[in-house]
């Protein structure tokens, strides 16, 4: 299992979809040379230098709360946890008892 599989996309090589969006960002003089001639030296232009690396980038801040990657000694801990049988929290029990005090009182009263 590779950390690089959680930030690859899962559509087909050469799946493209329309670009029916567009995004227009403000940069100085400097940052856009950078841009142009990083963009240049992967051969391709500004706008698919820009999104490919944005999408790596939100990727890479969105893996950690859509992907768990293990190994398999964290795998193994991590369904043992799982497994366990639920513990009884008393507390937890007489929380979820109570009526709510955001709704209707004689709609959380019980019915007889």
């Amino acid at each position: 299992m590779r950390a690089v599989d959680a930030l690859t996309s899962t559509k087909p090589q050469g799946h493209r979809p329309a670009k029916t969006s567009r995004i227009e960002l403000r940069a100085s003089e400097d940052d856009r040379n950078l841009l142009d001639r990083a963009a240049a030296a992967l051969g391709t232009d500004r706008s698919s230098f820009l999104l490919a690396q944005g999408r790596l980038a939100a990727q890479r801040v969105l893996a950690d709360r859509e992907h768990f990657l293990l190994d398999t000694a964290g795998q193994q801990e991590w369904e043992r946890i799982n497994n366990r049988p639920a513990r009884s929290l008393p507390g937890l029990v007489r929380l979820l008892e109570r009526p709510s005090p955001f709704g209707n009182p004689a709609a959380d009263a019980p019915q007889a």
